[in-house]
């Protein structure tokens, strides 16, 4: 990978104004910047904040990634520096070496500085999704390896690290753990990728290593290094496919189904969710599982649909059927064929991910009490949770009109957005201050956009 056009400025962001028929004013007046802001960008003199480049997306109707090129002059896929290719190869020795080269990038710091500026690349997910759903896991999944040789205990090392680094990730956000994450997957997990073991050993410790590559991936994209991200998800996806492990493919999918969702990518997230609960079916999964599954494709087909927006009868039905069955799913309870990754979807996260489907339908009271019952679980167990909860708590409020009821919740989450090392709460807070321009005018509402801005400033 290289940066395109070596000249000064951003000649594809001029371009894009320019095939639009707009002046620098026009531009910078429907993104919401000043002037002088947006002529600093097209002179590559100043950088382009998350939300500045979703909004430009927005005006520009234009996707994600071909607004990351216009920025950052990406030229994908045309030298060896991209990380992965050949997402159809699971084979052993394949996925080692795809997986270790990503994480070496990790500790290189030209690189790290590389794959922290990718974009996210929505063309990449049909060849994931295309080799996860007709590919074939290897029939050898052994290796003869002249190093280490592998056994349980192992195995066992890297899924209680992963536990010990999703703990501190949901405390401190991923900030924090981040860098400790990809350095034990390159210190720890690489030599023993390439150790020695036989079929049953190696298809535990690829999902180890799959599970540990979906925390990598997630707290990227806790950080909006979305294209960074999306390069973990895929190894992991790859991983849980060498090692044959169907329910750790449908935890990263339903993952990358929350990254979409984020993105504002509502049919690659319900592609991505509908995949997910198919893997999990196959898998014969306990209703935990299933629930979080249903739950997740509801939110997806909700985001798409916008049936609030549209009065789309058909789409609303739809998203509270698949609620409903949620809902079955998850009264059925824990079963001991729980994978250990289903313990952080408690019921709190269950509430918070239904409320979130009831406020696209425009039903704000119902995602009101449930954003406020999952707030009350979360307490101080899970303060990222709890914040992002609040907000959505906030949002609801607002749009029932109840804006001092509103403000008062989102100036609750304000301490955790100062506390957490995550990028994404902050853009939460900020997007729920953009929401309050209409009304600007209000002394409540000058009082919290100067009260938040103040709080993160210091």
């Amino acid at each position: 990978m290289r940066k395109a056009g070596g000249g000064k400025g951003r000649p594809d962001l001029l371009r894009a104004r320019l095939e639009r028929g707009m002046t620098q004013e026009e531009a910078a007046d429907a993104v919401g910047v000043a002037v002088g802001t947006w002529g600093r960008w097209e002179r590559s003199e100043q950088g382009i904040r998350p939300h500045s480049r979703r909004k430009i997306a927005a005006v520009f109707e234009a996707e994600s990634a071909e607004v990351e090129q216009w920025i950052e002059g990406w030229a994908l896929g045309e030298t060896s520096s991209w990380p992965v290719a050949e997402y159809g190869d699971t084979s052993t020795a394949a996925s080692v070496k795809s997986a270790a080269l990503l994480w070496r990038y990790e500790m290189d710091e030209s690189r790290r500085h590389l794959l922290a500026t990718l974009p996210f690349v929505p063309s990449v997910l049909a060849g994931w999704l295309t080799a996860w759903n007709y590919g074939s896991p290897p029939v050898v999944i052994a290796q003869r390896g002249n190093r280490h040789t592998v056994g349980r205990t192992d195995i066992d090392q890297i899924n209680e690290a992963r536990k010990v680094f999703s703990s501190l990730d949901d405390q401190f956000g991923a900030g924090l753990v981040r860098p400790t994450v990809v350095r034990y997957l390159d210190s720890t997990v690489t030599p023993l990728l390439r150790g020695r073991y036989d079929d049953r050993v190696g298809a535990g410790l690829m999902s180890a290593a799959a599970g540990l590559t979906w925390l990598a991936g997630w707290t990227a994209f806790d950080l909006n290094q979305h294209g960074q991200a999306q390069q973990h998800f895929g190894q992991a996806l790859r991983l849980a496919k060498t090692g044959n492990d169907p329910l750790t493919g449908a935890w990263v999918l339903t993952t990358m189904t929350l990254q979409a969702l984020h993105l504002d990518q509502a049919t690659l997230a319900v592609w991505l969710a509908r995949a997910g609960t198919d893997t999990a079916r196959r898998a014969q999964p306990s209703p935990r599982v299933m629930a979080l599954m249903l739950a997740r494709e509801a939110w997806a087909t909700a985001q798409q649909g916008r049936a609030a927006e549209t009065h789309d009868r058909h789409g609303v039905k739809q998203v509270e059927r698949l609620l409903v069955d949620a809902e079955r799913a998850y009264a059925q309870g824990t079963t001991d064929s729980d994978p250990a990754w289903i313990a952080r979807y408690d019921e709190a996260e269950f509430k918070a991910q239904t409320g979130r489907c009831w406020s696209m339908l425009g039903e704000h009271r119902r995602a009101a009490d449930c954003a406020e019952a999952a707030v009350a679980e979360f307490g101080n167990r899970f303060p990222r949770s709890a914040q992002r909860n609040r907000l959505h708590m906030a949002e609801a409020y607002l749009e029932m009109g109840e804006l001092e009821q509103s403000l008062a919740t989102a100036r609750a989450a304000i301490p955790a957005t100062k506390a957490l090392t995550s990028a994404r709460s902050v853009d939460l807070i900020r997007q729920f201050a953009g929401r309050l321009e209409p009304y600007k005018g209000s002394m409540m509402v000058r009082e919290f956009r100067d009260h938040l801005n103040h709080e993160l400033a210091a």
